[in-house]
């Protein structure tokens, strides 16, 4: 039988919105909870763009009852008139056509924000409905579509004096299959960080699926000084005043707020470029590094802190115990890296640069006290760093990145490319026995650890690499020593699963392992490589013998709904898992790192700021505030997506 022809005809062309539908992932990343949400951040994007334009002041967003998402604002509207190229109306295009908008020609907006700028049209084509009202020149228009199919033409429903741009969707169960429903804390943890980040504009937050409805109000007049003040407050600052730095040269604005506290060992700083938080760094973050260095190595000089003889601060000293949030508005930029999340626009370095230094400089000369007290810790860390180096250079001595040599206790796998091998981090001898019994040693690696290992909140480096344990994961994962730079290249894993018993001590040392590396490597946590595995609670046999039937359950809820299902005279048993020892190599791999079976959870921070603030909470020196928020929330740290692989 002949292959069919290979003709012009069978070339598909798709038109509209059918792209966007046909690869939904291409535009926004997954059809998983993060693409779901992001459905809602372009349409809020839309709205913020007004507010940098100075036309918007107020936001309002809200989860309806019936699962759809409402975003209002009072901007300008979006321009109803006829299009000259489509000869529709400019907000049907808006909706129906990729890439159209405002953004993309001279006079809309100088300034925008957003990830890709895949923009409103497709969420219009990525849910079952959508319907958007537009106050403006007098009048109320309204507009409806299906799938991304307009119903008709544009109405209009009557007269206004107001202005603004109302958009409520459905987001389409046909593309999001996992979920379409939102997440509070995921929109609340975006919506509180644009507030900070611009200032004066109020957001309001409301969701109606609870009751009493829930609503949160985002209204910052002090913006990115408020942000820094917010993620200090469990901190000891060792200067009243957050420092704050703003300007304006060449189009581009450079905000900028920086605060030294003496009871932290790490810095936090935070870089956004247009609203986007730019997790891979980018230029903005290089010139404000570089700047920082060169003003308190200048002083120090000057001030006779430092000899002629003394070697400079290093800029991991001058930053230590730094918290800071810097934001540029540039108004095009140029996003790089996998992820494009880093800005590469050349000329925002030297910006940066000059601005900071000018103005910091001046804050400086009539803030003594700030200099003598952000030295004097820069000085103690150069001490500490001194001290630790013998321990620093036995883990690089040591390590895999120059030797061949890896920990002893590693079960390596067979598997050489780090994107298909995967590392679980296991509480024991005993469970690291049956895991790595259990495993499939092709692409599974298995390295157990002994008790709690150090928390590195609050340890300096010389306490860090002096630990067996930790010297065992910088080299039998390829970490690298803390001042180094992240390289991906140099990680020999890129599925780091975190597997403890599910009890209390498991809960602490799995705590323990994500501050370690949330504070030693954070672009392991940015970047998605660190994992959660979710082992059985129970084992429900139900019958007798070889015909018995068993279930493993997750959770109580899910082994009583299978009990409760049962009729009343069936016999069962069940097993309580006190831990991963307690079961056999089989039913760990069945139930836990099977590939096909198992669910993981991958740990991704959608919150920096709030993030940085707990992991201080429960990890710091301060017992008071970390009492507190255990009777209050309990102890969950950061969102994670489940994620079946």
């Amino acid at each position: 039988m002949s292959e069919p022809a290979y003709t012009a005809d069978q070339i598909q062309v798709l038109e509209g919105l059918e792209p966007v539908r046909k690869r939904p992932g291409m535009y926004i990343g997954s059809t998983g909870p993060r693409g779901l949400h992001h459905l809602v951040y372009e349409v809020v994007d839309n709205a913020i763009d007004e507010a940098l334009a100075g036309y918007c002041t107020n936001i309002n967003v809200s989860i309806n009852a019936d699962g759809s998402v409402m975003v209002t604002d009072d901007g300008r509207g979006i321009p109803t008139e006829v299009h000259s190229k489509t000869g529709r109306s400019a907000l049907e295009t808006v909706m129906t056509v990729l890439h159209a908008g405002g953004k993309f020609g001279s006079g809309g907006y100088k300034v925008s924000g957003g990830l890709h700028g895949v923009g409103v049209s497709v969420v219009n084509a990525l849910s079952s409905r959508l319907e958007v009202r537009v106050r403006r020149n007098g009048k109320e228009f309204a507009h409806t579509f299906l799938r991304g199919a307009p119903q008709g033409d544009i109405r209009v429903l009557g007269n206004s004096s107001e202005t603004g741009t109302m958009v409520t969707f459905w987001p389409d169960s046909e593309i999001f299959t996992e979920t379409t429903e939102f997440d509070y804390d995921t929109l609340s943890g975006r919506l509180r960080e644009l507030g900070y980040l611009n200032a004066g504009v109020k957001i309001t937050f409301t969701d109606y699926r609870v009751e009493p409805v829930r609503q949160e109000v985002y209204y910052y007049e002090g913006g990115i000084k408020e942000y820094v003040a917010y993620m200090t407050r469990e901190k000891t600052p060792i200067h009243k005043e957050v420092i704050f730095v703003t300007t304006e040269r060449d189009a581009v604005v450079v905000e900028c707020a920086l605060q030294w506290c003496g009871d932290a060992y790490n810095d936090n700083v935070l870089g956004f470029a247009n609203n986007i938080r730019t997790i891979d760094g980018g230029t903005h973050l290089e010139g404000l590094k570089a700047v920082l260095t060169r003003t308190f190595n200048a002083i120090a000089r000057k001030t006779n802190k430092l000899k002629e003889a003394d070697k400079n601060l290093s800029g991991e000293n001058i930053r230590e115990g730094l918290t800071c949030v810097i934001s540029v508005k540039v108004p095009n930029p140029e996003f790089e890296g996998q992820t494009k999340t880093k800005l590469g626009n050349t000329e925002v370095r030297g910006i940066v640069d000059g601005a900071v230094g000018e103005q910091l400089g001046e804050y400086l000369d009539f803030h003594p006290e700030v200099i003598s007290a952000v030295l004097e810790k820069a000085m103690r860390a150069a001490e500490a760093e001194e001290a630790a180096k013998r321990a620093r250079e036995l883990v690089r001595r040591k390590s895999v990145l120059e030797s061949s040599t890896l920990p002893g206790k590693l079960a390596d796998c067979s598997e050489r490319d780090p994107e298909k091998s995967e590392v679980y981090l296991v509480e024991g001898d005993s469970a690291g026995g049956s895991a790595k019994q259990g495993r499939d040693r092709r692409f599974q690696a298995i390295l157990p650890l002994r008790g709690k290992i150090l928390n590195i909140e609050r340890a300096d480096d010389r306490r860090i690499y002096a630990n067996t344990e930790i010297q065992a994961m910088i080299t039998g994962l390829g970490l690298g020593l803390r001042s180094e730079e992240f390289d991906r290249a140099k990680l020999r894993y890129h599925r780091i699963i975190i597997m403890t018993d599910a009890d209390v001590d498991g809960a602490h040392i799995r705590t323990l392992l994500l501050t370690f590396f949330y504070r030693y490597k954070r672009d392991l946590v940015d970047q998605g490589f660190i994992y959660i595995a979710q082992p059985p609670l129970y084992k429900v046999s139900i019958g007798e013998g070889r015909n018995s039937q068993v279930s493993y359950c997750y959770s109580d809820s899910e082994k009583n709904a299978i009990i409760n299902a049962l009729p009343a005279n069936r016999k069962y048993e069940i097993q309580r898992f006190k831990g991963l020892g307690e079961m056999m190599p089989q039913q760990l791999w069945e139930t836990t790192m099977d590939p096909t079976t198992r669910t993981l959870k991958q740990v991704n921070i959608e919150d920096a700021a709030e993030a940085d603030r707990i992991f201080t909470i429960l990890m710091g020196e301060r017992v008071e505030p970390r009492r507190e928020f255990i009777e209050t929330y309990g102890t969950k740290l950061v969102h994670t997506m489940e994620l079946d692989i």
